[in-house]
C-alpha cells in the first residue's frame, strides 16, 4: 500500500532533479556567453589601449571653458537652446516657451525658396538678386514678414532692406562672436548619448543663411568690407560647434563654410576683393582642417558615444533594442511580450556586437582619412563598404546591430574630403587672384605661386596629385579635383537627374562664369 506514494516521491525528486539540471544549464549559457562577450571586448580594447587609444566619454567631451569667454552662453546665443536645455544641458520638459529665440531667422517664409535666386559656386552660376526682390515685395503683398520699400529700387538695396530686420540681432552676434572659446552645453553624460539634443545646429545654419544672402547683396552694392565682415562672421558660427565631437555637428559646419563660399566665389568671378581683403580671406581659409576633425566626430562621436554608449545603455536597457528596427508595438500585450523577450538576451551579445561595430571603426573606418599625407582615398573607402556591406548580409547573434549603428563609412569621409578640396581651391582661388592683381593676368600654371602667393601648394585630396589646373581663352581659368569617382572628367561637375551637383560623379570644380 505504501508503493505508489513512494514511486510518486522518487518522481517527484527526478523532476525537481531535472529542473535543477536545466536550470543550472540555462545558468551555465549564460554565464558562458556573458563571459565570452565580455572578455572578448575588454581584450581588444585593453589591445587598442596599449596603443594610446581611449574608449571613455571622457577622453572626447570638450574641456569646460569659463562662462564669460563662451560664444555659446552669450544672451542671444543662448537664446536658441534654453527652450529645451538649462545651461547645464540637462533637457527642459515641457519646453520652456516663455524663452524668445532671438537667433530665429530665415531667409524665406515658411521654406518656399524662389528658384534659381541663390547662386552655386559648384555650377558657376551667380545669384540673380532680381528673383529675390520679387520674392520680398510677393511676400509683402500677402505678409509683413519683410520690410520692403514702396517703389523697387536696386535688387540689392531692396534685398538688405528686406533683411534688416535682424541687423539687431547680427550686430550683437557679431559681438558675440569676438569671444575666445564656444563650448554648447551639450549633455554628454546622458545615459543614451544617441539622444543628446542639438537644437542649436538648424539656427547655426539658418542665420548663415541670412549672412549668405546679405553679404551677396553687399557685394553687388560695392560694400566689399561689409561683405567681409559678413563672411567672418559665418566661419565664426562653423567654427562654434568644431570642438563637438559629433558627425552632424561637422557636417552641419561643413554646409555653413559651403554657403560662405558663394560669396567669396562671386567677389573673385567679379574681382570685387582688394589685396588686403584677399589676404584677410587666405588667413581665414587657412584656419579651416576638416580633416583631424574627422577622427574626433568618428572616433569620439561615432564610435565612443554612439556605439559604445548605446551599447551600455541597451545592456541596461534591453528593452528598447526593438526600437533600433522601428519595430511597431502591435498593441500593449505584444508590446510587452517583446519587451520580456527582449530581457532574456544575454549581455555577452551585445558585448559581441559592441565589439563587431568598434573593430570596424578602427580598421576600416578611422584609416580613410590619412592626416599626415592629407589624402581620402575613395578607393579605400569603397572597399571599407563593401566589407561592411557583406558581412551584414550574413547576419548573426554577434552583428545584428552592425547595419544600425555603423555609419556609411564611406559617405563620412567623402563629406569631409569635399569639404576640404571646397576650402583649398578657395584659398588658391584666393592666390590665384593675389597673382592676377599683381601681373595683371592668371598664370600659365599653378608652380607660379608658390612661394610669393601661397607657400605650398595644396595637392588634390583624393590622390595626392596636383590640382588640374588651365586658363581659359576668355582669360578666366579652370580648377579642379578629380573627385570621388577618381577620373578625370576634363572639369564637368556631376549632376543629377533634378540638376543637383553629384558628388560621387564629375570633377570637383572651381570656375568662373564665360564672361
Amino acid at each position: 500500500m505504501n508503493e505508489k506514494p513512494k514511486s510518486t516521491w522518487r518522481n517527484f525528486k527526478r523532476f525537481l532533479f531535472g529542473c535543477a539540471c536545466f536550470a543550472t544549464l540555462i545558468a551555465l549559457f549564460y554565464a558562458e556567453e556573458d563571459w565570452r562577450g565580455w572578455h572578448a571586448w575588454n581584450k581588444f580594447k585593453h589591445q587598442w589601449e596599449a596603443k594610446g587609444e581611449r574608449f571613455d566619454r571622457a577622453s572626447v567631451i570638450p574641456p569646460a571653458v569659463p562662462d564669460d569667454q563662451n560664444f555659446a552662453m552669450t544672451p542671444i546665443v543662448a537664446s536658441c537652446y534654453l527652450r529645451v536645455l538649462d545651461k547645464s544641458g540637462h533637457p527642459i520638459w515641457p519646453a520652456n516657451t516663455n524663452v524668445v529665440n532671438r537667433l530665429e531667422m530665415t531667409v524665406v517664409q515658411n521654406d518656399d525658396w524662389p528658384t534659381n535666386g541663390t547662386g552655386n559656386w559648384q555650377k558657376s552660376t551667380v545669384s540673380d538678386l532680381r528673383v529675390w526682390q520679387n520674392y520680398y515685395r510677393a511676400t509683402a503683398a500677402k505678409t509683413n514678414e519683410f520690410p520692403v520699400p514702396s517703389q523697387p529700387g536696386s535688387p540689392a538695396d531692396d534685398v538688405l532692406l528686406a533683411l534688416s530686420k535682424y541687423d539687431p540681432a547680427i550686430e550683437e552676434l557679431r559681438q558675440a562672436s569676438m569671444l575666445p572659446y564656444s563650448r554648447f552645453p551639450l549633455n554628454y553624460d546622458s545615459e543614451n548619448p544617441g539622444f543628446i539634443l542639438l537644437p542649436h545646429l538648424q539656427v547655426l545654419k539658418h542665420c548663415s543663411q541670412v549672412l549668405q544672402l546679405r553679404a551677396i547683396a553687399e557685394l553687388q552694392n560695392g560694400q566689399s568690407d561689409k561683405a567681409l565682415a559678413d563672411i567672418n562672421l559665418m566661419l565664426r558660427l562653423a567654427d562654434s560647434v568644431r570642438t563637438e565631437p559629433i558627425l552632424i555637428s561637422h557636417l552641419v559646419r561643413i554646409a555653413i563654410v559651403n554657403l560662405a563660399l558663394q560669396p567669396i566665389w562671386e567677389g573673385l568671378a567679379e574681382h570685387k576683393w582688394s589685396d588686403a581683403q584677399l589676404m584677410e580671406l587666405d588667413s581665414e581659409l587657412a584656419k579651416l582642417d576638416f580633416l583631424p576633425d574627422y577622427k574626433l566626430t568618428m572616433h569620439g562621436g561615432e564610435m565612443v558615444l554612439c556605439q559604445i554608449g548605446h551599447s551600455d545603455y541597451l545592456r541596461h536597457h534591453p528593452e528598447q533594442l526593438p526600437n533600433l528596427f522601428n519595430t511597431e508595438d502591435g498593441g500593449n500585450n505584444r508590446s510587452t511580450l517583446v519587451a520580456c523577450l527582449c530581457h532574456l538576451i544575454p549581455s555577452g551579445w551585445i558585448y559581441q556586437n559592441e565589439l563587431h561595430c568598434v573593430r570596424s571603426m578602427m580598421e576600416l573606418s578611422l584609416p580613410l582619412v590619412d592626416v599626415d599625407r592629407r589624402i581620402v582615398s575613395p578607393t579605400d573607402a569603397r572597399h571599407a563598404d563593401a566589407v561592411i556591406e557583406a558581412d551584414a548580409k550574413h547576419p548573426g547573434l554577434y552583428n545584428l546591430l552592425e547595419k544600425l549603428m555603423l555609419p556609411a563609412l564611406g559617405k563620412a569621409s567623402e563629406r569631409i574630403a569635399y569639404g576640404q578640396n571646397a576650402v583649398t581651391m578657395a584659398h588658391i582661388a584666393c592666390a590665384l587672384e593675389c597673382y592676377r592683381l599683381a601681373h595683371g593676368e592668371y598664370p600659365e600654371s599653378l608652380d607660379a605661386l608658390a612661394p610669393q602667393f601661397t607657400a605650398k601648394l595644396p595637392h588634390d585630396i583624393t590622390n595626392g596629385q596636383p590640382l588640374n589646373y588651365r586658363r581659359t581663352a576668355d582669360g578666366r581659368f579652370v580648377l579642379y579635383s578629380v573627385g570621388w569617382n577618381g577620373t578625370d572628367d576634363n572639369g564637368v561637375v556631376g549632376l543629377r537627374e533634378n540638376g543637383s551637383v553629384d558628388i560621387n560623379t564629375g570633377d570637383w570644380v572651381w570656375r568662373y562664369p564665360i564672361k
